[in-house]
């Protein structure tokens, strides 16, 4: 019982940053009908500005773990939520009214510049985030101890989630969101500048990716340049396993492969994990072709 434990609150950490990454993926599509390729590389530029900043600023040492930490965050989806922006602007906005093909080869063009860009700077090799930033200490859940870093992972993760969704639907912002995910030409008729709906899409969204790579590398201390291809990848997996477009859907799917695949690993086979964490996918898939939560929830309502 105590290593089920274990390996469920591991498979929720995990789960809530592959979630964080999806709902990039989600809400670029469901504005644009455009799937990002570049995401996953926004998540690795986090991963390396966070430890650029945590080596050049000494923030930890400076405000402490907890409030260090915190600043890092919030600087890093500052910067990322930029990345997000100038990508959008050079890469997107001008293949706006181009076929929806030039845009994914455009995508996948900007992916393969941010990976080689982050290899150039830092070079091929792993880097190494400093020991110690976050206590190695076990809280004591139902009597089981379970690593501080996995309940502020999942915690961090979920707050984010939920003021995403609070903004989204309560915010005059989230409605314009929400009326240009429907219908662009609708939107504009009725006063809004879907221009910068979406550029708030490619603000929000990057800056997620980029503090869910900030976690990766405090959680396990190391990262590397090519890391955002799998991450990329799997919450891609997780928005379309939870329904594309949807962003309660997005969270779902992103825990239930963080749980699916660290089950799977304990229990089956360790270099079954993705084999399993997909076959799942499929066989959702073929039972809900739209996902979960079914795809784009605004146009039902």
């Amino acid at each position: 019982m105590e290593e089920f434990f274990q390996q469920l609150t591991n498979g929720l950490a995990v789960g809530g940053i592959y979630a964080l990454i999806a709902l990039g993926y989600t809400m670029v599509y469901g504005v644009l009908k455009l799937i990002n390729f570049a995401h996953g590389d926004l998540f690795t530029i986090g991963s390396y500005l966070g430890l650029t900043l945590l080596t050049s600023l000494s923030l930890a040492d400076r405000l402490g773990p907890a409030a260090g930490v915190l600043v890092l965050a919030v600087m890093v989806m500052g910067l990322v939520a930029v990345v997000g922006a100038l990508l959008e602007r050079v890469a997107y906005r001008p293949l706006r009214q181009s076929p929806r093909l030039s845009a994914v080869v455009s995508a996948l063009g900007a992916s393969i510049f941010f990976s080689n860009a982050l290899m150039l700077i830092y070079g091929a090799r792993f880097q190494v985030y400093p020991q110690g930033i976050l206590p190695k200490v076990a809280v004591n859940i139902f009597g089981l101890d379970v690593p501080l870093v996995r309940i502020l992972i999942l915690a961090a993760s979920v707050l984010m989630m939920l003021a995403l969704y609070f903004f989204i639907q309560k915010t005059r912002i989230g409605t314009a969101i929400r009326a240009a995910a429907i219908d662009q030409d609708a939107a504009r008729l009725m006063g809004i500048d879907v221009d910068r709906v979406i550029l708030f899409v490619f603000l929000i969204g990057p800056a997620l990716g980029g503090v869910a790579g900030l976690m990766v590398g405090l959680h396990y201390g190391q990262i590397n340049f090519t890391m955002g291809w799998i991450y990329g990848l799997k919450a891609f997996t997780a928005a379309i396993l939870g329904g594309i477009g949807n962003i309660p859907g997005a969270m779902v799917g992103g825990i239930l492969l963080g749980v699916v695949e660290a089950l799977g690993a304990a229990y089956l086979s360790m270099a079954w994990k993705d084999a399993i964490a997909f076959g799942v996918l499929i066989f959702i898939l073929i039972v809900r072709p739209t996902g979960l939560l079914g795809e784009r929830v605004a146009e039902k309502v």
